[in-house]
């Protein structure tokens, strides 16, 4: 399918507006591990995906990540071109999780075409209210509930997202999406290990009881 059967409020633009999408308009491939934005260090644009899995995600002074939300098939990432969004003031990197196939929109575009069509400024400002919506759940998360909890809500969905319990990921690349250190990733791990509802190995942690983790929940 092409771009204007993944864009929203397509139909609301004139021909010019259209025109000038198409013109610019850049398609991308981009392999999994991928970093595609660097925080206020890039501005690369509005991204738009066709198929695959993107995460974004802050880094810490001392280096330590926390997924802020994941992106999939049709969702746009606005944060890719923060240069446009006043209101943005805090860095967002944001990398392909899986292969992924993805059109950018370059920012200066995008931005002249949000000055003049209301559509898509009220689309930009849905988009905006649904991830700041995102974040305000992850703080509520971090906040209040308990990392068993945080860690086996992960779990799950990692599985529902994969379609397999056998998740290969490393204590580390779980730490990452949590915003919390290896180590207390591990004792957890292997706490529910020990309660028979996980089983791990070299780079892999299999579920072997999700009723269980769902009761943890």
């Amino acid at each position: 399918m092409s771009f204007e059967h993944f864009f929203p409020v397509w139909d609301q633009l004139n021909m010019t507006q259209k025109s000038r999408i198409q013109d610019s308009l850049i398609e991308r491939q981009i392999k999994k591990g991928t970093m595609i934005h660097n925080g206020s260090i890039d501005c690369t644009g509005l991204l738009l995906i066709k198929h695959g899995q993107l995460r974004a995600y802050i880094l810490s002074d001392e280096g330590r990540e926390i997924t802020l939300y994941r992106l999939f098939d049709r969702d746009m990432c606005l944060f890719s071109a923060s240069c446009i969004m006043r209101s943005i003031q805090f860095d967002v990197a944001i990398e392909a999780e899986k292969d992924t196939d993805l059109w950018i929109i370059p920012p200066e575009v995008y931005k002249t075409i949000m000055e003049e069509s209301a559509a898509v400024a009220n689309y930009t400002n849905e988009l905006m209210a649904s991830r700041f919506s995102d974040v305000m759940w992850l703080m509520e998360q971090i906040m209040w509930k308990s990392f068993d909890k945080r860690l086996a809500a992960f779990l799950l969905e990692e599985s529902t997202l994969e379609g397999n319990n056998t998740l290969k990921l490393t204590h580390e690349i779980i730490a990452n999406h949590l915003g919390t250190a290896r180590e207390v990733v591990t004792r957890m791990l292997r706490y529910f290990q020990s309660e028979g509802m996980v089983k791990l190995t070299r780079g892999t942690v299999e579920i072997t009881d999700q009723e269980k983790l769902r009761q943890i929940i």
